[in-house]
């Protein structure tokens, strides 16, 4: 049956699985890349690894890892007062755009409710012109406080419930696309191998626990033991209130990370494959931390020479992300012919040269 990356997206983007709690995810994932890969591996923090044998091997066999995050941003429960749940952040949810959402609490059983505060008629002044904070929020699930109770304990994760919406022919947005779109074009990658012959083994790593800490990046890294490594994850795209020399146009295909969390040979590499295929890449110049699986997976071992590359994303941290969906058809292209351009001495290719001796 024909890949209909769409439908794969819609998949992952509508599973509920915060930081820590990955499973669900896990799990499409594998049923996913079961017929693309020859084996799987999972490290103790739970982060999934596909392997894809080349097709024609080096010797010594070469390693090359993609990694691309499988959580989301989600709460946890802080409190239950009254029948009404108090929350806790987890990742990185932003607190103005949780008024009036639906949302999932994972209890004895998956309980909907709605976030909700206190209504604007019975507002001190001062406090009608701001956000409330996550102490103000609470989620009404419409139940009697005894049961609420007993279905619903401190610590219960609390997700965002969030259909996946069309706009037009290429664009889609719903929860979770940071980074479960780039998971979808890791799966794109793989089915776009099957064509090709390689010569690198490709462990492709849907990362657990980034948005706390870029943790499963760093587990992953070691257990894996990479000669390279790219990771995959969203960019800011234009959009009013962003800084427009810092982002990458939706559509416009896959960002390439540019600065000192990247081996720039590396990165001309891939710059090479792209253009030899016609699908532009735009440069997204980071002078500093990237805040991405990339940040972790340089400084593994002793140190992995990695590149990264993105998706284009307006709404970042909401229950609308937006993506188009040809950036991550081109994302997955992209990285599937980089690694068939890959040869046994591409390693030696990229190496720092040694500093011209100056001793007489």
């Amino acid at each position: 049956m024909p890949f209909d990356l769409k439908t794969h997206l819609r998949t992952l983007v509508e599973a509920h699985a915060p930081s820590g709690h990955e499973a669900p995810v896990r799990e499409i994932v594998r049923e996913a890349w079961g017929g693309l890969v020859d084996e799987f591996q999972s490290d103790k923090l739970g982060s999934l690894i596909g392997i894809k044998r080349g097709t024609k091997r080096a010797d010594p066999p070469r390693k090359i890892m993609l990694a691309a995050h499988m959580d989301e941003i989600g709460m946890m429960v802080r409190e239950v007062v009254d029948g009404f749940v108090f929350i806790h952040n987890i990742g990185g949810v932003d607190n103005r755009q949780l008024i009036a959402q639906t949302v999932r609490v994972h209890g004895k059983r998956p309980l909907v409710g709605l976030v909700s505060s206190t209504p604007p008629h019975l507002l001190k002044a001062k406090d009608r012109t701001r956000y409330p904070t996550f102490n103000e929020l609470v989620v009404d699930l419409g139940l009697p406080a005894d049961e609420v109770a007993e279905l619903v304990a401190i610590g219960d994760l609390i997700t965002v419930e969030a259909s996946m919406i069309e706009l037009g022919a290429n664009r889609v947005a719903g929860k979770a696309m940071d980074d479960r779109a780039c998971v979808a074009a890791v799966t794109a990658c793989l089915n776009e191998l099957q064509r090709l012959t390689h010569t690198w083994d490709v462990y492709a790593a849907a990362t657990v626990q980034e948005e706390v800490g870029l943790i499963g990046a760093k587990t992953g890294a070691n257990f894996i033991a990479p000669d390279i490594a790219i990771a995959l994850d969203v960019t800011f795209a234009p959009q009013p209130g962003v800084d427009q020399d810092a982002t990458c146009e939706l559509g416009g295909g896959p960002g390439l990370g540019v600065g000192p969390n990247f081996h720039p040979r590396l990165v001309e590499r891939i710059r090479e494959s792209a253009k030899r295929a016609e699908i532009k890449l735009q440069d997204d110049i980071i002078p500093g931390a990237s805040g991405t699986d990339a940040w972790a997976i340089q400084v593994a071992l002793q140190g992995v020479p990695t590149a990264l590359l993105e998706i284009p994303l307006k709404n970042m941290h909401s229950s609308i992300e937006t993506a188009d969906i040809r950036d991550i058809e081109r994302l997955g292209r992209v990285l599937a012919l980089f690694i068939a351009d890959l040869d046994a001495d591409f390693l030696a290719s990229i190496a720092w040269q040694p500093a011209t001796s100056t001793t007489p």
